[in-house]
């Protein structure tokens, strides 16, 4: 018999070919300091699907007015996030858990699951390379951002792309654009918000991470066919099938459904914003005007993350609280991520597999 032959007695699973899964998260800084917050605003700030603008005066915006000035004060949230997550990076704590979970469940299968960030590391040029050592028959890539945006999942999937292109043996390849639909991940988001008894609470906001608005206008082919233009906020067209804003209103519906909310219970809004030219409405502004308006308990869910973070954690957790409270409210409620929910976990998994055979 040929070496090359797989022999009676080897199992079954060891003769698939076998599929390498990438899941990329947006980054984080190595630590709450200075100079590794500052390594990262630059990585982060200067990828042009970022700030898009030409390149001469967006190295001049970021190296010259951004990192400069908003280091020091995203130190110092970056310190209160590390506290919170007890020393570590959250973000980097729960994907880190989701790919070791994921590999659990795959341990008698011909899948393996590997983790970059597209900022800082592990990045994905390295974890790449280990992929391509692996000599893996098909390789799967996910971006753990549900919907859509060129800033996140955009960017990632054009670096995948950059770097495998320059492989000898490309194998095959499959991109995950978003899944802000599936069951999996708007279960587990249902089912960590029904841990806070729902009904107790005066409204519910879905808070999305914010956009410039002409990111979302970038979208639609034509330059005079504008996000403004469809009905973004009542359904998901083909034309708006990858509209950062139709899939964000789409997923609170969905989320909506069910909670067993009604249109009157909660308000879609966009956090994080840079300027007024972002998506509206902003999350703080909704929270204000809420507890002016004697609400005074707030549940607060982030369908656009699936790890806490920063914008979790310390945003709304924190800063939001704050806010609400300063305004006449009493209690904003953040609703956990997906982290590592045996419903999330379990549910990727299968997503992964099905992507796995086809």
């Amino acid at each position: 018999m040929s070496s090359l032959s797989p022999s009676a007695e080897e199992p079954e699973s060891k003769r698939q070919p076998t599929t390498g899964v990438l899941l990329i998260q947006l980054g984080t800084p190595h630590e709450p300091k200075a100079p590794a917050v500052r390594r990262f605003l630059r990585e982060f700030l200067f990828d042009e699907r970022v700030i898009d603008i030409a390149a001469p005066l967006r190295f001049a915006l970021v190296n010259g007015v951004i990192a400069p000035f908003r280091t020091p004060g995203s130190t110092k949230i970056y310190r209160t996030l590390w506290e919170l997550g007890g020393g570590e990076s959250p973000l980097r704590t729960h994907s880190l858990a989701l790919t070791d979970q994921l590999n659990q469940r795959f341990e008698d299968e011909p899948i393996t699951v590997h983790l970059a960030m597209r900022y800082q590391g592990p990045s994905i040029e390295d974890v790449l390379e280990e992929m391509r050592a692996a000599n893996y028959a098909k390789l799967v890539v996910v971006p753990l951002f549900p919907q859509y945006a060129s800033s996140s999942t955009g960017t990632a999937l054009q670096r995948v792309m950059e770097v495998v292109s320059s492989w000898w043996a490309i194998p095959g390849l499959e991109l995950v654009s978003q899944f802000y639909d599936q069951s999996f991940y708007l279960d587990t988001l249902a089912q960590q918000a029904q841990k806070h008894d729902v009904r107790s609470f005066d409204h519910v906001v879905m808070s999305y991470h914010g956009l410039p608005e002409q990111h979302v206008d970038k979208v639609y082919p034509r330059r005079d066919d504008l996000c403004a233009e469809h009905s973004c906020e009542d359904s998901v067209e083909p034309e708006s099938a990858l509209c950062y804003k139709a899939t964000s209103f789409e997923t609170s519906r969905l989320l909506a459904e069910r909670l067993s909310l009604s249109e009157s219970d909660y308000t879609v809004s966009f956090q994080s914003r840079l300027n007024d030219r972002w998506l509206t409405p902003f999350s703080d502004q909704v929270l204000e005007d809420l507890a002016k308006a004697g609400k005074k308990r707030v549940l607060v869910l982030s369908p656009s993350f699936v790890a806490d973070c920063l914008e979790t954690l310390v945003e709304v957790g924190v800063e939001y609280q704050e806010l609400f409270v300063e305004h006449g409210g009493e209690t904003v409620q953040l609703v956990a991520s997906c982290n590592t929910e045996p419903t999330w976990v379990d549910g990727l998994a299968s997503f992964l597999r099905e992507h796995s055979a086809r």
